[in-house]
This record gives C-alpha cells, sequence and structure tokens, in this order.
C-alpha cells in the first residue's frame, strides 16, 4: 500500500529542494498540509504533492507559451 502522508524531508527528496523551501511551500499555503501529533508535524498528503507539480506543469507551460523562446530576430 502506497504511503498516504509524506514527511517535509521526503517532499523536499520528491522535489529536490532544502527542507527549507519545503517548509516555506506549506507555511505559505501553495502546497497544502496538515500538521498532526502533539509536536505538531508537518504532513503532505502524497495526493496534493502530485497536485501541487501538476500545478507547477501548467504554470511552466503558461510562462512558456507567453515567454518564447527565440523568436524572428536576425543573428
Amino acid at each position: 500500500m502506497a504511503q498516504r502522508f509524506l514527511q517535509l524531508a521526503e517532499v523536499s527528496e520528491i522535489l529536490n529542494i532544502s527542507a527549507a523551501q519545503a517548509y516555506a511551500l506549506v507555511r505559505s499555503g501553495e502546497l497544502p498540509a496538515i500538521k498532526v501529533g502533539g509536536r505538531g508535524q508537518w504532513r503532505v498528503e502524497a495526493s496534493e504533492l502530485e497536485g501541487y507539480i501538476q500545478r507547477m506543469y501548467e504554470q511552466t507551460r503558461s510562462f512558456v507559451r507567453a515567454h518564447p523562446f527565440g523568436g524572428d530576430a536576425d543573428d
């Protein structure tokens, strides 16, 4: 059975970012997460991480469409 919730360390490893960057994504609300346990440790649902990744792909596609590389410039 696949793991439902991920620790921030796992999220940072999957996204190849620092733990501080993963924490910032969660704290900003950009990556939905929950706090669990008495010490309030953050957990990210795997489906939320996949949704975040898909949103980032769409944002990147939109950015590339709006900012095409090259163009008709003569070199």
